[in-house]
């Protein structure tokens, strides 16, 4: 199995004051493409920090994060910006909709950030893609007229609709209830398995977690098992 991300030795050590507080102390892990891996742990564990690392937001200390075969950590700004704009989709905990688009244009202007243009971008995969989470008919409505479970299959729509290498997942159930945290689990899972969709998500829910391919277990800033 192609591996779409892999970890060699990642550390990441923060400077408090005169203090050094590491986070990650040499993390190897690889994820293939097509599977639905969950990243556990206590709080402090370091997940979060991989997860951030992982998506080109910070730089590690030391150590190498490819994704698709490219090297993260010898790009400058402007090239990991590029990379995570053409294969990386986030999900986060916090919706984080632009509240005066309606559904589809929240996914039109995924689509124009990827495409750099102005055009009307894949009107077809759009569909597809609000078809399998069931928002085909919330298109037109804003995030203040959807519920938390509907937001948050917007927010995972517009993270795919481009087709991503890797979509990174923060705790994405952890403002909705049990009842929308399963539907939107169980749309990941069909993400997964009709598109094929390579998934890292990071949860503290074992129910969640139980959902994935593979648990990848953290504690101390290493993976345990």
């Amino acid at each position: 199995m192609k591996p779409v991300l892999e970890t060699r030795d990642l550390q990441m050590i923060y400077h408090v004051g005169k203090v050094d507080v590491p986070a990650l102390r040499g993390v190897n892990i690889s994820v293939g493409a097509g599977e639905y891996v969950a990243i556990m742990g206590p709080s402090g564990c370091g997940k979060s920090t991989l997860l951030h690392v992982i998506g080109g937001m910070l730089q590690p200390t030391t150590g190498r994060v490819e994704i698709d075969g490219e090297d993260l950590t010898t790009m400058t700004d402007a090239q990991r910006t590029d990379l995570r704009r053409r294969k990386i989709g986030f999900v986060f905990q916090r919706f984080n909709l632009f509240p005066t688009l309606s559904a589809e244009g929240n996914l039109k202007l995924a689509e124009r950030i990827y495409s750099n243009s102005k055009n009307g971008g894949d009107a077809a995969r759009r569909h597809e893609v609000l078809k399998l989470l069931k928002l085909e008919n919330k298109m037109k409505h804003k995030p203040l007229e959807l519920s938390g479970g509907e937001q948050q299959r917007v927010a995972i729509a517009r993270a795919i609709v481009n087709r991503p290498a890797i979509l990174l997942a923060d705790e994405p159930t952890g403002n909705l209830d049990s009842e929308n945290s399963t539907i939107v689990l169980e749309m990941l899972r069909g993400l997964n398995k009709e598109f094929g969709q390579t998934i890292v998500m990071i949860t503290h829910n074992p129910e969640a977690a139980a959902l994935a391919d593979r648990i990848i277990e953290m504690r101390d800033g290493l993976v345990v098992s």
